[in-house]
């Protein structure tokens, strides 16, 4: 894909953002749009945010389960990047003004204590490297027309990303199982999606150390201080205003939303 095109891509994505509107599909638009095309978009996107005032604190990772990459065609998870724009502290409220069609994920949090960058990066490594874990919400939105995305249109809008919330507890890795721990998404008072920690990429740890050594291919790193989403746990829930949730994930906590 040329250059002009990527530009062009990218910038009407930052302008769906800004408008809270939606696009065609961008595979339906251009049938040759490679996954590697899409990551230029998304560091397209990226840079009109970061030119707007925004700052990285983090990185996500998507398509952590087997059903989401049969879903999409796809053999690995993909990546976003996350910035002090998206981010809501527990019991916060979202206004819907700003998301356009949003479904929640209840997730694990990594907090990075050091530095990685790989190759090489192994779950030990990012173990060691963790400051603690907590409780999160990612809330997945997405520029794409009516979710009618394939890898590609989700990549080029940065993962699918629109805000996430933390939790207020930050819990020590060596003092919980992240692979067996338990999720409970709640929506208005019903269990509506459980999972446990191995639904992402069988240990959450797994999959950090996959997008450090994705990274460190590009030169990039998961740097110290940063946050890192490590994959949904469960399905996606639609939200709309009026809608209280929470998320508890055994051995570490919860975290708490409601949309405005």
């Amino acid at each position: 894909m040329q250059a002009s095109q990527i530009k062009k891509l990218g910038d009407a994505l930052f302008d769906a953002l800004t408008a809270c509107t939606t696009l065609p599909p961008l595979t339906s638009q251009h049938a040759g749009i490679t996954v590697d095309d899409a990551y230029a978009i998304q560091q397209r996107l990226m840079a009109r945010r970061l030119d707007a005032g925004e700052k990285v604190i983090g990185k996500k990772i998507g398509v952590t389960s087997q059903a989401v990459m049969d879903m999409l065609g796809v053999d690995q998870p993909d990546f976003g990047w996350l910035t002090d724009a998206m981010v809501y502290g527990e019991g916060e409220a979202i206004p819907m003004s700003r998301l356009i069609q949003p479904k929640a994920e209840g997730e694990i949090a990594f907090v990075l204590k050091k530095t990685l960058k790989g190759p090489g990066i192994s779950v030990a490594d990012v173990l060691a490297a963790t400051d603690g874990v907590m409780a999160c919400f990612e809330i997945v939105d997405s520029r794409i027309q009516d979710w009618k995305i394939k890898i590609q249109d989700t990549v080029a809008d940065n993962a699918s990303c629109g805000v996430f919330v933390l939790g207020d507890r930050l819990v020590d890795v060596r003092d919980v199982d992240l692979t067996t721990c338990g999720m409970v998404l709640e929506k208005n008072g019903e269990i509506v999606a459980t999972g446990a920690g191995a639904a992402a990429m069988g240990h959450p740890a797994n999959a950090v150390a996959w997008l450090a050594n994705t990274l460190g291919a590009h030169g990039i790193a998961l740097e110290a201080g940063e946050v890192v989403l490590s994959g949904s746990l469960g399905i996606m829930v639609p939200v709309k205003a009026g809608d209280n949730l929470r998320v508890t994930i055994g051995g570490i906590g919860g975290c708490g939303v409601r949309f405005i």
